[in-house]
């Protein structure tokens, strides 16, 4: 065997070499191992693609087929009926539907920054054998983070242009329209008022203390001052809303009060009111108005050139039957507000003396199976509806009239269930009315669930400085409302309107201001 010698700078560069070659090959079987993790991550992924184009679906069924009331005929059916033959029918498992646990899902359409998390570079060696880690992918975590009101100022600088060899031919660039002309406040910002008070039920001296944290000190008189300039700009949208309200086949009515404090001819004490009007077809409006009464008078002005032959739904404040003869409508009655006083009149009996057979637990029990058919007619066509109602809702109404019958002069006309049995009575031809129609509701919960912001909005402000306030109030309760009940984001609504409204002229061009036109051109 040949002996081959190596001089020292031979050797140390064969070491070399050797050591390169294994730090290559080191790295040739990281990168393989990363291979077959993406290999593998892939693998997964297509497998839960294919199970989601080709596996069976679950078809699932209503929770209503689980209601009492859709197995009356089999509860009602005398013993011994023969059972009809049975059928292999597919069935909705309930424990299929298990709804996945944890905490819900962030809003995808938020914005997102990411925070990378890093190990040092001396913790990315494998404890086995001691190679450097390479990336494979990361764990996904997210947090809501929220950056508080940021203020600022938009400084304006218009131009101006002079001749250079005379003194008369000075321009000045003019002034873009705005909704209140020489305004403190930009248009997102009179935005970002409204909805904080008439949505968020927000004060204006709270506004106005928030707003101070951060830099924008702007007293409550301001603030005031522009909710008033903004509500009056927005009238003639209001006049439009009010001209399809009018023309609708079903309007809901109610009114709740409100107190002004410098009304001409009144005491600062005096309840006023804010009736309220809502559409119950077409497009989904509500309608504010101010008025320093609640009579006949008011009411005439609120629905003069209401359509005739629509629907009226109310409660039984007897204006509302006046506006109804007068115009040619078919008056509603609510069935809510019927059984609010039987519950009332429940509320005082004993807990030891109740029992199924008290005429007013037997009244709110007959109630709810009207509202049992209802549930069950949610989702029906109008005519699938109006036959659910003849099949199911007339005998429970023939069995309430009995129960009316029977008690109306048995009980003192004083107490609690006697004032529910005369209401009842009263209201009889309206409350029995909407069974014959199948667009006709079976209350005004409508309505009243488009006052309950206003109340609650009213427990924080409490009343309005003046007349112009009243007024504009209810017209930025009129956007919001409007906006909600078309599904549409009031803010970002209002910031729109705000901008475009300075420069609309004409019919057509305020027409194209409303809600749900302005929403889809966006």
């Amino acid at each position: 065997m040949a002996t081959i010698t190596l001089t020292s700078e031979e050797y140390a560069a064969l070491v070399a070499d050797r050591d390169a070659l294994r730090g290559e090959c080191d790295g040739l079987r990281g990168e393989v191992r990363t291979l077959k993790v993406e290999v593998s991550l892939l693998e997964e992924r297509l497998k839960a693609h294919l199970r989601k184009l080709f596996d069976a679906k679950s078809e699932a069924r209503g929770s209503e087929q689980q209601d009492m009331f859709f197995n009356e005929v089999e509860m009602l059916a005398p013993a011994g009926t023969p059972v009809a033959e049975e059928t292999t029918v597919e069935v909705d498992v309930p424990a299929h539907k298990r709804k996945k646990r944890g905490r819900k899902p962030l809003d995808p359409n938020l914005p997102r920054d990411i925070v990378r998390h890093e190990l040092p570079e001396s913790e990315r060696i494998c404890a086995h054998d001691g190679v450097a880690l390479v990336e494979i992918g990361v764990e996904i975590s997210e947090q809501l983070d929220i950056i508080p009101q940021q203020v600022r100022v938009i400084q304006h600088h218009r131009v101006k242009y002079a001749c250079p060899c005379c003194d008369q031919g000075i321009k000045v660039t003019p002034a873009a329209a705005r909704l209140i002309p020489k305004g403190l406040l930009t248009e997102s910002a009179l935005a970002w008022v409204v909805t904080s008070k008439y949505m968020d039920a927000l004060p204006l001296y709270r506004q106005a203390a928030l707003l101070g944290r951060f830099g924008g000190d702007l007293s409550r008189n301001t603030l005031a001052a522009s909710l008033i300039k903004v509500g009056e700009a927005v009238q003639p949208v209001i006049n439009l809303l009010r001209d399809h309200l009018l023309d609708a086949d079903l309007v809901h009515a109610d009114e709740t009060t409100i107190q002004v404090l410098k009304e001409p001819g009144k005491k600062a004490q005096t309840k006023s009111y804010l009736w309220a009007q809502a559409t119950g077809s077409g497009p989904p409006i509500r309608l504010f108005g101010y008025a320093r009464g609640r009579g006949a008078a008011h009411a005439e002005t609120l629905y003069a050139g209401i359509k005739r032959g629509a629907a009226l739904m109310s409660d039984g404040y007897e204006v509302y039957g006046g506006v109804a003869e007068a115009n040619g409508l078919s008056h509603l009655g609510c069935w809510a507000h019927c059984r609010r006083y039987f519950v009332e009149a429940e509320a005082v009996i004993p807990k030891t003396a109740r029992s199924p057979e008290q005429p007013a637990t037997q009244f709110i029990a007959a109630i709810a199976e009207l509202y049992a058919v209802e549930a069950r007619a949610r989702k029906l066509t109008p005519e699938q509806r109006h036959a659910l109602r003849q099949e199911y809702s007339q005998p429970i109404l023939v069995k309430i009239e009995a129960m009316l019958l029977k008690h109306l002069h048995a009980v003192v006309p004083g107490s609690l269930l006697g004032k529910a049995l005369h209401y009842l009575s009263a209201q009889w031809s309206k409350l029995i009315r909407y069974a014959d129609n199948g667009l006709w509701p079976i209350d005004n919960n409508l309505c009243e669930n488009a006052i309950r912001p206003f109340v609650v909005g009213r427990r924080n402000w409490l009343f309005a400085d003046t007349v112009a306030g009243a007024h504009a109030s209810a017209n930025l309760y009129s956007i919001i409302e409007t906006c909600k009940a078309n599904s549409i984001d009031p803010y970002a609504y209002l910031v729109s309107l705000f901008r475009k409204l300075p420069a609309a002229q004409t019919v057509d061009d305020f027409e194209r201001l409303l809600p749900w036109c302005l929403a889809n051109a966006d």
